[in-house]
């Protein structure tokens, strides 16, 4: 059968599929599946009465597909294949600074010390609005692949800065993503290493953090997983090994394709098997994090602290496709040494809305760690020390997202340029401007709620009885609004610490915010109360 040009990545794609889900026992169905699928496609394409995208149309199905598994399940274009490979490596060859594309605009978000970014003079809050001779304005794709390429390329860009449009060079240079930003001693005997993510050289950069602290005096280590999503399995099994025995069980695999059904375990002689342990996780340690703290809480080598952790028990693998394009696959999931599974949404039932079910903590199973600590599956790792400050508050997720926090630190640091090194003395009037600014920005306070209430009218209009109820909407719009406001206030103190510590970053980048965090986190300092009382801690464990 002939097809024209615009159909043969769509029929090589499927043949692809078809060829590699040939072991199926429904391989019939997927052959007759792929031949509509493949028929559609080109009368679609040879038919429909304007010009279509056949790249476009494809890109389309396939996450409308994927869609209707997990989230963890997605396909990557060319592109997205370059951004996923930097993300497992650490490296590549660009600005060093981390930037999002969002509303149309290039934001950087924070700019890495002495990177091309931070030698160009860029700052945090920067608008991007041309590169070269591309206007952002008319960009529709990623813009941030135009900020990569060849080492020594010069770019011109332009940017705004406070309303005001600025022009310049910058020189693109090799780049490291660190999993190990930062670690230090935070008393005589106590160290801290921060382990922000899981590429291809987080068990080094720990291992060399560990064996250099211990080298300063350390006796005692915690170590800090908060907000980390996650990353490679086998790395998060490698930094395990740093503190438990050779051929010990970390983690298990499990799925209906046997295949996949794998048990890793340490392969390496550890670093110190005694070394007092606690780490700290919260509700956005996920993954590989999980698998970390897990497996050392299941064998009673450290003690947790912090909040419950995200609740991502799926094992993911990419897939090269054709035309250098790549799936990124959840194929199985993962167990902790005691058997607990601690994916807390099951993507295979969805209630009504077409969201994943959480697992109610009434369905959770009990388990027992190596010395008999009863500890559960079902909804992320509990930690044996629970703070509850650990746990982003509604109002401060949503200050977060819609950019009220970076957007008036952004503000705040060019009303106070010379801080430098100091620490900033944010006080209950600069928290007062921080609500005043909310406002005259008219920055929104969307929680869930407001949203839900919003498509609500939408909904209302589409169906055109929006008349008869709008004045009970603006009420109750006004009502949840008015709440929101409110617990700005309730958590004055979240939010304090939150915008106190994104000003910090805007002087002394990363490396200060650590320094001040290292030395004023409330579950930071608890963790070291908890390593200096051996009795407690031993006690936790119990050893």
């Amino acid at each position: 059968m002939f097809f024209p040009k615009k159909y043969i990545i769509p029929v090589v794609a499927s043949a692809f599929i078809f060829i590699g889900s040939s072991f199926k026992d429904d391989f019939f169905e997927i052959a007759k599946q792929i031949e509509i699928f493949t028929t559609l496609f080109k009368e679609l394409n040879t038919n429909y009465v304007d010009e279509t995208n056949a790249g476009e149309l494809m890109d389309t199905a396939i996450k409308g597909m994927l869609a209707s598994l997990d989230p963890y399940t997605v396909y990557f274009n060319e592109q997205d294949v370059l951004k996923f490979k930097i993300n497992n490596t650490g490296e590549y060859t660009g600005i060093g600074a981390l930037i999002t594309q969002k509303s149309g605009k290039l934001i950087l978000r924070e700019v890495y010390k002495n990177f091309p970014a931070d030698k160009a003079g860029f700052k945090a809050g920067d608008e991007i609005v041309q590169i070269g001779d591309i206007q952002m304005a008319d960009l529709k794709e990623d813009a941030s692949q135009l900020l990569k390429g060849a080492k020594n390329t010069k770019i011109d860009i332009k940017y705004l800065r406070q309303g005001k449009l600025y022009s310049t060079q910058i020189t693109l240079d090799e780049v490291e993503i660190k999993s190990v930003p930062y670690f230090a001693k935070i008393d005589d005997k106590t160290g801290y290493i921060v382990l922000s993510r899981f590429n291809r050289k987080a068990s080094n950069e720990t291992k060399e953090a560990l064996l250099e602290l211990k080298k300063q005096g350390a006796q005692q280590i915690v170590l800090d997983l908060r907000n980390n999503p996650g990353g490679l399995l086998n790395e998060a099994v490698n930094i395990c090994n740093l503190f438990v025995p050779k051929n010990e069980v970390i983690v298990t695999t499990k799925s209906i394709n046997e295949k996949h059904n794998n048990t890793y375990k340490t392969a390496f002689d550890p670093i110190d098997l005694d070394i007092p342990l606690v780490i700290i996780v919260n509700d956005k340690s996920a993954s590989a994090s999980e698998i970390v703290s897990g497996a050392l809480q299941d064998l009673d080598r450290a003690v947790i602290v912090g909040s419950r952790s995200f609740g991502k028990g799926l094992v993911q693998k990419p897939i090269d496709l054709t035309y250098n394009t790549q799936l990124k696959v959840t194929i199985s999931r993962y167990f902790t040494p005691s058997g607990r599974c601690i994916q807390a949404l099951d993507y295979a039932h969805k209630d009504k809305n077409g969201l994943a079910i959480r697992t109610k903590e009434t369905s959770y199973n009990s388990f027992k760690t190596r010395k008999g600590r009863t500890v559960y599956d079902g909804g992320g790792i509990l930690p044996d020390v629970q703070m509850p400050e650990s746990k982003t508050s509604v109002i401060a997720n949503a200050l977060i997202k819609n950019d009220g926090i970076f957007n008036y630190a952004t503000t705040y640091f060019y009303k106070h340029p010379n801080l430098g090194n100091e620490i900033p003395n944010f006080t209950n009037a600069d928290f007062q401007d921080f609500k005043q600014f909310l406002k005259s920005q008219k920055i929104n306070l969307d929680t869930e709620t407001e949203e839900s209430l919003k498509n609500t009218l939408a909904l209302a209009k589409k169906e055109a009885i929006d008349a008869a109820i709008i004045s009970e909407y603006n009420q109750l719009l006004t009502a949840v609004q008015k709440s929101s406001e409110a617990q700005i206030d309730t958590n004055q103190e979240e939010i304090k610490n939150l915008l106190l510590e994104e000003i910090i970053k805007r002087y002394q980048y990363q490396e200060g915010f650590y320094a001040y965090y290292m030395r004023s986190n409330s579950e930071i300092k608890k963790s070291v109360k908890i390593l200096n009382d051996v009795a407690t801690y031993r006690n936790i464990l119990k050893m």
